[in-house]
């Protein structure tokens, strides 16, 4: 038994490992790429309630997500992608933030004690499923308890549990708190269960008004158009917008740049391969500083750490090989291992960015220069002619919001075509962190209420529509008091025009077409037995006629037997419900400082 505790001791601590990495990269810093966050540049992302995030806890996180998009699909991640994990980072760091204070404001610590007794009989997910501690296939608890009695546990191990549970338990005390109340009583458990269980099918005719009342049937005046729009003003507020044509220039590298960082990897390998000494190239070459300045040595590392191609590759190379370049999210690198068994690794590597090379930079600022100066003698179509520039396309700013797909925010842009600019003029050249960007304006709106010329002829549609849904219901009403005198549905269908037709068996849950779901047509439909007919029914603009062919409820036995799990989980939704409205409020409420706009995206550029 010993013996076996023993060869197995080092896949147990490497479970713990990965059980902890989100507590590592998000509590210590370190990034996956093995590199702490003292060797890594950058600054303060932003600031919560006056705590800072710095660049290396996001960059790490936005690693861990990158790898995470390059491991779900083979499709390359594109810029918008990249922006919205970029984004994504951000914001899971703001919710740890915001957890880590409410924790503290709420005093929620964790014991000794505690620890004991959560390592002892609650632990982590993952030794659950470890064949060392089953017995006929089910996690056998007094194995773990042998295995943690064991002198094969060394204080390692015991760090990493301790340090799992000190995270862990104060988060669920929160939770626990959040949730506490969340219970669902039996009548709000048969009142789900029967929303679930119970069924109808009916056979109905629809008036849609639209088409039931002709055009010409109603009319509306001008005088009904004013009165309409005097009293509904605030339906026709809208911001300023202004219409513009842009062109603009991708800061981002090129295909041809791609290549220039590839044909570069592979001469350094190609010089280490001819004798190079692969740390003196590393210190002189490595994007890299921190370890560049170690010759490239990264040290020592466990198991899923790395950001995924360089995992691979750390796990597959021959010991003392120098690899062929190995893209990440960072550039390409060189790899050479020095050392590895099951758990570890050693390693050097050099980092070659995927950037702009000179010629490319310069090419790029010759052209925004060209553009700029062109656009302040020449309209924007001939400076883009001149440049041999994609045309210009037209886009619309909202001065509130002027964000433009792909692109972002512009900012500069909007003031300009808020402020100084009149109807074709063409603005100066604009940058952001990731284009440079020229503008000509077409026209501006300022914000205020919509000209009741331009509302007219939606205020006309809708006055029309509603005269027809008037005009619908009499006649509607005509037909349901012919089935009140004793003629049948079909009867009074077929001298209207009308088709009868089924639906079902279907549930209050269910999505029926032609009838819709959880309106009133639903509703009315389940409020009859079979054989009856409803009056006229309104739902989603429509009117209906509805009869029950037949009905089947819910079995009162079955729902008694499976309640307990209902309620479990409707129980664990309401709790999830609690948690996500709770973050909404902490963050609603929380002075979130946001600089990535200055930090992160130069720091992400160096990266790439």
């Amino acid at each position: 038994m010993m013996h076996q505790l023993r060869e197995k001791t080092k896949a147990i601590i490497v479970v713990v490992a990965i059980a902890f990495v989100g507590l590592m990269v998000l509590e210590w810093g370190m990034d996956l790429t093995g590199r702490s966050s003292a060797e890594l540049t950058g600054g303060e992302l932003g600031r919560v309630n006056g705590e800072p995030i710095t660049y290396e806890q996001w960059a790490s996180v936005y690693q861990s997500l990158y790898s995470q998009r390059q491991e779900a699909s083979p499709e390359p991640i594109s810029s918008a992608e990249v922006r919205e994990i970029e984004d994504a980072a951000w914001e899971q760091l703001v919710a740890q933030t915001l957890i880590r204070q409410e924790l503290r404001r709420r005093g929620i610590t964790v014991t000794r004690d505690e620890i004991v007794q959560a390592a002892r009989f609650a632990p982590p997910p993952e030794f659950y499923s470890n064949e060392m501690f089953q017995t006929d296939g089910q996690f056998d608890l007094q194995k773990y308890h042998q295995f943690l009695a064991s002198p094969v546990v060394n204080d390692q191990l015991l760090l990493q549990l301790e340090a799992y549970y000190r995270d862990l338990i104060p988060r669920s005390k929160l939770m626990q708190q959040l949730a506490a109340g969340a219970y669902i009583p039996d009548g709000e458990l048969w009142r789900l269960w029967r929303d679930q269980h119970d069924s109808v099918r009916v056979r109905y005719v629809a008036i849609d008004p639209r088409f039931a009342v002709p055009d010409e049937a109603v009319s509306v005046s001008d005088r009904e158009i004013e009165a309409y729009y005097r009293a509904n003003r605030k339906q026709f507020e809208r911001p300023g917008q202004a219409v513009v044509r842009l062109v603009s220039l991708d800061k981002a590298p090129t295909a041809a740049d791609t290549a220039a960082a590839l044909d570069r990897a592979r001469a350094l390998r190609q010089e280490i391969l001819d004798g190079a000494d692969f740390s003196e190239v590393a210190r002189r070459e490595s994007a890299d500083s921190g370890s560049a300045a170690r010759g490239g040595d990264l040290g020592s590392f466990g198991r899923n750490v790395m950001i995924a191609p360089f995992e691979e590759a750390v796990w597959s190379l021959p010991i003392g090989s120098v690899s062929e370049p190995v893209q990440t999210a960072f550039g390409y690198h060189l790899i050479r291992v020095d050392r590895r068994d099951a758990d570890s690794a050693s390693a050097h590597h050099i980092l070659v960015p995927i950037e702009r090379t000179t010629e490319s930079e310069l090419a790029l600022l010759e052209t925004a220069d060209s553009l700029e100066l062109l656009g302040e003698r020449v309209t924007l179509d001939q400076a883009v002619e001149t440049l041999g520039l994609a045309a210009p396309r037209q886009v619309t700013l909202d001065e509130e919001r002027p964000v433009v797909p792909i692109l972002g925010t512009l900012a500069e842009g909007a003031d300009w075509a808020f402020g100084e600019a009149s109807p074709g003029d063409v603005s100066p050249l604009f940058e952001t962190s990731t284009i440079f960007y020229m503008l000509e304006l077409v026209e501006r709106t300022p914000a205020g209420i919509i000209p009741l010329e331009e509302a007219t002829p939606a205020i006309r549609a809708h006055l029309v529509a509603q005269k027809k849904l008037e005009r619908a219901r009499a006649s509607g009403q005509e037909l349901v008091d012919h089935i009140r005198a004793g003629r049948s549905l079909e009867q009074v269908a077929t001298a209207a025009g009308l088709e009868v037709r089924e639906a079902g068996p279907f549930t209050r849950a269910t999505f029926v077409p032609g009838l819709g779901r959880a309106n009133a047509a639903i509703g009315t439909a389940f409020g009859l037995r079979p054989g009856q007919t409803s009056g006229l029914v309104e739902a989603d603009d429509i009117l209906y006629i509805i009869e029950v062919l037949e009905r089947r409820d819910a079995d009162r036995a079955q729902f008694d037997e499976q309640k307990d799990f209902l309620r479990a989980r409707m129980t664990a939704g309401i709790e999830q419900e609690r948690i996500r409205r709770f973050m909404e409020d902490l963050r609603s409420r929380a002075r979130i400082r946001d600089n990535r706009a200055a930090v992160l995206r130069p720091a992400a550029q160096a990266s790439l």
